[in-house]
């Protein structure tokens, strides 16, 4: 299977698009339909494994399109998968944090759709106030609008199975 070609097929949308970041885009990822096929989402998982650093302790998604690419490289590495929300519970244990204690380092986070980076930034002024220094940032797809340059800013490397012209001129 060729994954960037498949990600295209069933997961990118022409139109015109409002970004998380307020940015408009003719291009658009559903990430939820390349999530939602399960022999898609096992092969880029499997694709993203290489990605992950050695010493890595937890693998944590953002919610909600990292979560299920994060489960499913923990199925294959056997690190454990942690959950991060984008605003903590109101109820119950009011954690914004869920699964494993995470350590003070070896976390890696795990994002879908990496755009300018803001949603990622979120999260680890969250872990970093709890004292975790994330290791990498690992997404799916680089749109190259400049958060791996925000994410550089603060210190963190973002490693992306493809960018975004990766998955344009697949064939």
């Amino acid at each position: 299977m060729n994954i960037a070609v498949e990600i295209r097929r069933i997961a990118k949308l022409k139109g015109t698009f409002q970004l998380r970041s307020g940015a408009s885009s003719d291009t658009y990822f559903d990430k939820y339909q390349f999530e939602a096929y399960p022999k898609l989402l096992r092969a880029i998982a499997e694709g993203m494994v290489p990605l992950v650093p050695a010493h890595t302790q937890v693998l944590a998604g953002l919610e909600l399109g990292g979560i299920p690419v994060a489960t499913v490289l923990s199925q294959l590495t056997e690190i454990p998968a942690a959950f991060i929300r984008k605003e903590a519970k109101s109820y119950g244990t009011c954690k914004y944090a869920e699964g494993p204690p995470l350590p003070q380092s070896g976390v890696v986070i795990v994002e879908d759709v990496v755009s300018t980076g803001g949603a990622i930034l979120d999260a680890v002024r969250k872990l970093r106030s709890d004292g975790v220094r994330p290791l990498v940032v690992l997404c799916v797809i680089d749109r190259e609008t400049g958060g791996k340059e925000a994410l550089q800013r603060e210190g963190l490397e973002l490693r992306s199975l493809f960018r975004m012209r990766d998955i344009e001129h697949a064939a």
